[in-house]
């Protein structure tokens, strides 16, 4: 299995993708070349997470196409050749992301790859959340020029906060592909068996477990939100936006429940463009 470079245009098409959603939303607020280097790390993530979802190839031929990512990235972050990794290239350069945070990026992914992951234990799954969001944030925080400490708490809070919100929200597409990342602790306080994710999804309980990992979720916007508050250096805009967006879709959620049936919470465009307007993130 093999995967092309990623081209200009095929960041474009990323940049089409995204058009419309709150991250989409959050990018426009920031100036060009920032925006530039974030639609690149998105990019990046699209990429090595597609591996990972799109069931293409055997997962031997997968974690395969993960090493050479990695090879890759390593390259690049070391004056190498980087191969299909070359679009970072003016990311490294102006914004100098660490090499180990899109290295776990890669991690997380391959955790998907290694297995269908069903009920992990809360260690397991707060592992999972860094590698696949607060790693990603650890990335995002030096396009938007903050300092580290306060910058790389606000990725692990904010970051999992996010994670722990979109597997509330895909609890169905991803028991489709067999996976249920409730982790195993909350499932159990809950008696619902876990072993078969579309089955324990039709259980009425699941709705206890589930507001457990909101609460959880609201924890980690709680710590976002005090660092924020703090004003620590940098450009605040995007993460500002993203808390208030993914706190309200997960509002939404609590208010309908996780018993089924479900349906996905959604933010609509003018609601949108109030939660933009309030923050003050137009001014």
């Amino acid at each position: 299995m093999t995967t092309a470079p990623i081209s200009a245009p095929e960041i474009e098409a990323v940049r089409r993708k995204a058009a419309g959603s709150s991250f989409y939303a959050a990018m426009r607020l920031m100036p060009k070349a920032e925006r530039e280097g974030m639609f690149a790390i998105y990019a990046f993530c699209r990429a090595v997470d597609d591996i990972a979802d799109d069931g293409v190839g055997t997962r031997e031929e997968r974690h395969a196409a993960l090493d050479a990512w990695r090879d890759d990235v390593k390259c690049l972050c070391s004056d190498g050749a980087p191969g299909r990794a070359g679009f970072l290239a003016d990311v490294v350069a102006r914004y100098h992301p660490r090499v180990q945070d899109f290295l776990a990026v890669i991690d997380g992914m391959d955790m998907d790859v290694a297995e269908d992951i069903i009920a992990p234990n809360l260690a397991t799954l707060d592992l999972y959340c860094d590698r696949v969001a607060s790693a990603v944030g650890r990335l995002s925080i030096k396009v938007f020029g903050m300092d580290e400490a306060p910058g790389f708490q606000l990725a692990h809070h904010l970051g999992r906060a996010l994670q722990l919100t979109n597997i509330l929200r895909d609890l169905d597409e991803d028991a489709a592909i067999h996976r249920l990342y409730l982790p195993r602790e909350y499932l159990a306080a809950a008696k619902v068996e876990a072993s078969e994710p579309v089955a324990a999804l039709a259980n009425p309980a699941i709705d206890q477990a589930c507001r457990e990992v909101a609460k959880l979720a609201h924890s980690h916007y709680e710590e976002a939100a005090r660092i924020l508050h703090a004003k620590p250096k940098g450009n605040l805009s995007a993460p500002r936006l993203m808390g208030a967006v993914y706190a309200e879709i997960l509002r939404k959620m609590e208010a309908q429940g996780w018993a089924p049936p479900r349906h996905r919470a959604r933010i609509p465009k003018t609601q949108l463009a109030m939660i933009v307007l309030k923050n003050g993130l137009l001014a």
